[in-house]
């Protein structure tokens, strides 16, 4: 593998990479994709102080109603603690592909629960099963605490049932819309009756809740349970196509190749192993070609974890990490709907893109951002911005920059661009490039993660 390669597949399988990683003992593409699967055997949970909620009981919030507003000023804190937690796991990953599939999940299987437990443990399902089997990945999920009350599976019950669950199962779960009658959503939401949790949540089949008479499912009749609802669908292969076309979508090109995504989906299909499917993804020749290579527009949490990855930086105060993420369009944790952010395009529009041409001096260079709706930046932003006010707010950070020197300590600073630019620059770029001072690696690390082709990966 070429350095272009490398650099291409650390940013669709990570957040970029240093040229450390060019110091193996083999640039093999086998051996490469090895070891970025070796990394991600381990599984490392994320984990905050919840030990306030021991020993609570629900009956307990009934009876002392000062109790539960205490819990719940508490459970806010916890959901931002969560948030940071997760953005230091992405910046500093032991698994860095297992944390990108997260990710990636977490964007696909969408759910929001201010119940920090529920949150966390969530979260910590996405992150173990991210390259495992898909089928007991979604058996899994449809039984998670906060998906049971994001899509208000616990309403869901014989003599009432509740179509949100199955309908989404399938419209944005595994197959994808107009692939299922409305009838096979009424009879797999029967399916799913008597799905609970327990207030640790641990899930919980209520018996006298679940419908055990006979369904009609996609063709098949019998006494379903969610589970088999969830068997039936993967026997249908379009249940792979829709997998393999996200999968394409997101980490090869947002512009589906037909061709290629069903080559995918033969190999998902199989025995719907998630890593089978990524790691024929990064041994495909395709993979690498140059329509691919810088073809994605960064997600607000790609580009920032990018930045942080390259340039090591902490934040005085972690709350400024949430008021980037507003305003770059994604918060993790708050996704807008079900459908989760469609990505892409929608990552720009005229305010993203000037905070996301500015974050790299606002973020290194200790400056600051205006927080109005329409953002004012200028060349003399810095002046302008400096004090603090109701509507502005200074980042204070503390770049690495020792870090920084370090890993990049081998490359020549006017090289710097092809370990920190994918994709090919236009000309107009290249020609502001060599007239740029490049005797501060430090300042022509910051402009060039201040170009627009920097947006891409």
């Amino acid at each position: 593998m070429n350095q272009k390669e490398l650099q291409h597949l650390y940013w669709r399988a990570g957040f970029g990479m240093h040229p450390i990683l060019h110091n193996v003992n083999s640039k093999d593409r086998k051996n490469v994709v090895d070891a970025l699967f070796a990394n991600s055997k381990t599984f490392s949970p994320i984990h905050i102080d919840l030990s306030y909620l021991d020993g609570i009981n629900p009956m307990d919030f009934k009876k002392y109603p000062s109790l539960a507003k205490e819990i719940n000023e508490k459970n806010i804190k916890s959901i931002l603690e969560l948030n940071y937690k997760w953005i230091e796991q992405l910046i500093q990953p032991k698994e860095v592909l297992r944390e990108r599939m997260t990710l990636f999940w977490a964007n696909h299987f969408v759910c929001r629960d201010r119940n920090p437990k529920y949150a966390q443990q969530y979260n910590n399902t996405l992150r173990y099963y991210a390259l495992g089997d898909f089928r007991a990945f979604i058996k899994a999920i449809s039984k998670e605490a906060a998906m049971l009350r994001y899509l208000n599976g616990k309403q869901n019950r014989k003599h009432k049932p509740n179509e949100n669950f199955a309908r989404e199962l399938m419209e944005l779960f595994t197959l994808g819309e107009g692939q299922y009658s409305e009838k096979d959503i009424k009879e797999s939401a029967r399916a799913f009756t008597g799905y609970n949790h327990d207030f640790e949540g641990n899930f919980r089949l209520r018996e006298f809740q679940h419908d055990n008479e006979s369904k009609t499912f996609l063709g098949h009749i019998g006494k379903f349970d969610g589970d088999d609802i969830i068997d039936i669908i993967l026997e249908n292969k379009q249940c792979a196509l829709f997998i393999s076309d996200k999968i394409y979508r997101y980490f090869v090109n947002p512009v589906p190749n037909k061709n290629h995504i069903e080559a995918m989906a033969d190999v998902f299909f199989k025995d719907y192993n998630i890593e089978n499917l990524i790691r024929f993804v990064f041994m495909s020749d395709w993979f690498y070609d140059e329509v691919n290579i810088g073809a994605k527009i960064k997600s607000p949490i790609e580009f920032l974890v990018g930045m942080a990855n390259t340039i090591p930086v902490e934040f005085e105060n972690k709350k400024d990490l949430i008021k980037i993420q507003k305003l770059l369009g994604q918060t993790l944790l708050d996704p807008p709907n079900v459908a989760g952010w469609k990505g892409d395009k929608a990552w720009i529009d005229a305010n993203t893109i000037m905070v996301r041409l500015k974050l790299a001096s606002l973020l290194f260079n200790n400056a600051v951002i205006s927080l109005k709706e329409h953002g004012d930046f200028n060349d003399s932003f810095r002046e302008k911005y400096f004090k603090r006010s109701k509507d502005k707010l200074p980042f204070k950070t503390l770049p690495n920059w020792e870090a920084f020197l370090d890993n990049f300590n081998s490359i020549e600073t006017e090289n710097l661009h092809e370990y920190i630019i994918q994709g090919t620059l236009n000309k107009g770029t290249a020609d502001y490039l060599e007239s740029l001072s490049k005797k501060s690696k430090q300042d022509y690390c910051i402009q060039l993660m201040s170009l627009p082709e920097y947006q891409m990966c």
